[in-house]
């Protein structure tokens, strides 16, 4: 995927999927996101966990800067990768960590 791409994998699949693009909007953003069982912070931590279980790096940049504008950091974000590694392997926590290097840039004092 391009660099255009990876900034929103949602709009890169509209052309295609037009009506899976449309559920990612309604219900999961306007939805669930939007459900007060959890915080915008603690469903990015959780997202993010996914994601890199997954494997799923194109997705992850989005979801990293979403991380950071729902509150989370880029400490906290190093944390759970590390984390991370030993319950979805190190390959996983690997990529994820040159992805989030690639999207938000170095980790200061790391």
């Amino acid at each position: 995927m391009s660099a255009t791409e990876m900034k929103s994998p949602r709009e890169a699949a509209r052309a295609f999927t037009p009506q899976l693009t449309h559920f990612v909007e309604d219900p999961l953003f306007s939805k669930v996101w939007e459900d007060g069982a959890l915080s915008k912070r603690d469903r990015s931590l959780v997202t993010v966990s996914a994601l890199i279980a997954l494997g799923a790096a194109d997705e992850l940049p989005a979801h990293l800067r979403r991380a950071i504008e729902n509150g989370v950091t880029k400490v906290e974000l190093s944390g759970l990768i590390t984390h991370l590694a030993f319950y979805a392997g190190f390959p996983a926590a690997i990529s994820a960590s040159a992805r989030a290097a690639e999207t938000l840039g170095a980790l200061e004092g790391g």
